[in-house]
C-alpha cells in the first residue's frame, strides 16, 4: 500500500527564522532518507505557498481559474498530480466535477 502524506503548515512557518526554517528542512532531509535506505520512499517536494496555488474549474464548457488554494468544506482533497500545465489540468475530466489545484513545487532548503 503506498501513503501520500500532505504536509500542512500553518502562517507561523514564514515567521521562523531561516535558521529554524533551513534546520527543519534538513531534519526532515535526515528521516526522508531513512526512508529511502529501506526502500519505503516514492518521492515527494516542499510546495510554495498556498498564495502561489492557482484552481481550475471547467463548467459549461469554459475554463475559471481561481488565484490561490480551494477550500470548502463540501469538497476533499481527492488526489495529487504532479506536473507543470494549469492546461493539462482544464483538460482532465475531474476539472468539470471538482477542483484541480495547480501549486508549484519547490526546490531544496528555505530561501
Amino acid at each position: 500500500m503506498k501513503y501520500l502524506l500532505l504536509v500542512y503548515l500553518d502562517e507561523t512557518w514564514e515567521k521562523r527564522s531561516l535558521a529554524e526554517r533551513q534546520e527543519l528542512y534538513w531534519g526532515q532531509v535526515r528521516t526522508t532518507e531513512e526512508l529511502v535506505a529501506r526502500g519505503q520512499y516514492l518521492g515527494g517536494n516542499p510546495l510554495h505557498p498556498t498564495s502561489t496555488a492557482t484552481s481550475v474549474r471547467v463548467r459549461d464548457g469554459k475554463r475559471l481559474l481561481t488565484d490561490g488554494p480551494f477550500a470548502e468544506t463540501r469538497e476533499h482533497l481527492g488526489g495529487y498530480m504532479l506536473n507543470d500545465a494549469i492546461a493539462f489540468a482544464a483538460r482532465g475530466p475531474l476539472a468539470r466535477v471538482g477542483t484541480i489545484e495547480v501549486r508549484p513545487v519547490r526546490e531544496g532548503p528555505p530561501a
